[in-house]
């Protein structure tokens, strides 16, 4: 039985070169979703939406497995990220983010499979964050996305090249929430190894001034 990794089927999207900023097409596609605020270091929300969406996604594997025979296995972390006055993510204020936290699932994951395995793990578990896990399809369409090797604190070079050289070159501006994915385990990771893409959805200059789009840079 093959086993299906969406960094493997979509090195696209899950597998960029490093320092290398590159413009991709991303699809629709599936994903547990969990919305907060807050600075995520500290944050007891954040710690158990983390949790909720890991636990939530492997029981999703077993049942897929048990009921349909597929295999697949669980996707990387990914945060979309957000506030309300954009400065505080220079200031790194991390108190005032907003941010989504999701992990991709299979085409053939469902809202039952996912239900099934709900009700799976509250049986076994308690999990404070479970209730407010959701079932969304997320498109993000045109992207320019970098590999990003260190510190999660050390990313603003990366960004500042990505917004401003890359996209006012391209003829690009910012089109949607910052999004990052983490490709390491930041619990047994040396933060000079963290490995994280990177990634901006853009919309062309033009419209992004007709429409008054800001820079939703983390």
């Amino acid at each position: 039985m093959q086993t299906y990794d969406v960094k493997k089927e979509r090195r696209d999207l899950y597998a960029p070169r490093r320092g290398v900023i590159e413009l991709v097409d991303v699809p629709e596609m599936g994903f547990l979703m969990i919305d907060g605020h807050g600075d995520p270091n500290t944050s007891v929300a954040y710690r158990d939406a983390v949790e909720a969406l890991y636990t939530l996604s492997y029981a999703v594997r077993a049942v897929a497995k048990a009921e349909l025979g597929t295999v697949h296995t669980v996707a990387p972390l990914e945060g979309l990220w957000s506030a309300a006055d954009l400065d505080v993510f220079r200031t790194r204020d991390k108190s005032a983010w907003d941010w989504t936290m999701m992990i991709a699932q299979p085409d053939w994951i469902t809202a039952d499979i996912v239900d099934h395995a709900l009700g799976t793990v509250r049986e076994r578990k308690q999990l404070p964050a479970a209730g407010l896990v959701r079932v969304e399809r997320y498109a993000e369409g045109p992207s320019a996305q970098v590999l990003h090797i260190g510190s999660y604190d050390d990313e603003g070079p990366v960004l500042a090249r990505l917004h401003d050289d890359f996209l006012p070159a391209n003829g690009l501006a910012p089109g949607g929430p910052h999004h990052e994915i983490y490709l390491s385990d930041a619990r047994r990771t040396e933060p000079a190894k963290l490995r994280t893409i990177l990634r901006q959805p853009v919309t062309a200059a033009t419209r992004a001034a007709t429409t008054g789009a800001r820079r939703p840079v983390r």
